[in-house]
């Protein structure tokens, strides 16, 4: 074999750990398979001294990111800090200097991976991220390798596994949001602050990766429309279930002919459907093409040795890349060239349409559902069903629940009627609107 291919890391939490445990325990498998020994020759950590979860060989801790970053020794430079900055920053110094990297971070990728690629392919350096999205699903691999030969016309992930935790327990257990996010947050499930896995952040940052892959151009963050879970009770679950639906927080992206549609929002699913059985912090993507069909991906979507694997298999494909002395790029590692790929269409609001789940907190009075259904119907909104739940008590001035299915219709629509609704005076509060996605 020829000299080892050296990694210079930085972040040694819960990836970095499992990173750093295969590359010291599986090292002769990983040099068979990558033709070249694997030397993990430095760590950057802000505290050398804090408990860690692995024992590293002396010496190998560092505090001097800057100096890790332009270490002429390095080869490829890991980068699993997370956030923005210095990722970015650490990440473009990285190729400047001739680096190959290999990253987890979903939110750089999401916001300025353009510039990073376009300056990879200059430099004749590559940019892996396999474990930016879904863990230890390969899925970066599938799109890259796997189906070359497809349009993609569909893509249904669900790809925030607290969040999927959130919402099995919630209707598995009947309990509410709050109360089953401070039990995740005790398992290791969820973040001291769970903002961007709640409020559908995380989800858009991996969809915008995926769907750059999926429809081959550069997508970004702000192309992607985001809700999250906050407004979904308990009592939206148990009526999902009465009418045949799971609620899932789901990423699709799809393709019309109006441009893509690209967006993450609570939707209710087929209870038959193969995504409403992915329970607790499982990660999956449904992919439609037009060779392959339909296909289903599934599999943990976080966790230190699931997304260690992912990292150490990129960090694996870029050693045996330069131990051939294969010319490298950016473009080999998104399986497209980045000529002609300056915009995206987007398809514009105007034209989405979806039945929803809607439920509204009325009055329980005469006439209060004549007045919702006239709104609905003012604004060319059909109603499928209707459920109304309890009896108001001490005059009927107390709120209880009135569920409406809707037909098919206009999002902008159904979003200006349901503003209309809250505004009259025997209407309480928000009212919560979920989805109902369409899946054969």
């Amino acid at each position: 074999m020829s000299r080892s291919v050296k990694i210079g890391m930085a972040g040694l939490g819960t990836v970095g750990s499992g990173l750093a445990k295969i590359l010291l325990e599986k090292g002769g498998i990983l040099a068979e398979r990558a033709g070249v020994p694997l030397e993990l020759k430095r760590v950057c950590v802000r505290n050398p001294d804090a408990p860690r979860q692995i024992q590293l060989p002396p010496g190998i801790l560092t505090t001097d990111l800057e100096g890790l970053v332009s270490d002429p020794d390095i080869d490829i430079f890991v980068e699993l800090i997370g956030g923005l900055e210095p990722a970015r920053s650490c990440i473009i110094k990285a190729i400047e200097g001739g680096k190959h990297v290999v990253t987890a971070n979903k939110a750089v990728l999401a916001t300025c991976g353009w510039e990073i690629f376009r300056l990879a392919d200059q430099k004749g350096c590559c940019v892996a991220f396999e474990a930016s999205v879904a863990g230890g699903i390969p899925v970066i691999e599938v799109f890259r390798e796997g189906l070359p030969a497809n349009r993609i016309s569909r893509m249904i992930g669900i790809l925030n596994g607290t969040s999927n935790y959130i919402l099995s327990e919630m209707s598995s257990r009947g309990e509410e949001l709050d109360t089953v996010l401070k039990k995740a947050q005790e398992k290791g499930y969820a973040e001291a602050d769970p903002t961007y896995d709640i409020d559908g952040t995380d989800a858009a940052h991996k969809l915008a990766v995926l769907a750059s892959l999926a429809f081959q151009a550069p997508v970004e963050m702000d192309a992607v429309s985001k809700e999250g879970i906050e407004a979904v009770e308990r009592f939206d679950l148990e009526m999902a279930a009465e009418l045949g639906f799971v609620v899932k927080l789901l990423a699709v992206a799809s393709k019309r002919d109006e441009g893509l549609d690209l967006r993450v929002h609570p939707a209710m699913i087929p209870a038959g459907h193969l995504l409403a059985r992915v329970s607790g912090v499982y990660n999956a993507i449904y992919v439609t093409g037009d060779a392959v069909g339909e296909i289903l991906l599934h599999g943990l979507g976080a966790g230190q040795m699931p997304t260690g694997s992912a990292v150490a298999a990129d960090v694996v494909a870029l050693a045996r890349r330069i131990a051939s002395g294969c010319r490298c790029s950016a473009s080999m590692f998104l399986g497209f060239g980045l000529d002609g790929n300056g915009t995206v269409e987007i398809c514009p609001r105007e034209a989405l349409e979806s039945r929803f789940y809607i439920r509204f907190n009325a009055q329980d009075r005469p006439g209060v559902l004549a007045a919702i259904s006239g709104i609905l119907g003012s604004n060319g909104i059909s109603i499928e069903s209707v459920v109304q739940r309890g009896r108001a008590v001490g005059g009927g001035r107390a709120s209880v629940p009135i569920v409406m299915l809707t037909h098919a219709a206009p999002v902008i629509a159904v979003e200006k009627a349901v503003e209309e609704i809250e505004a009259l005076e025997v209407v309480a509060g928000k009212s919560v609107m979920i989805r109902v996605e369409e899946l054969e």
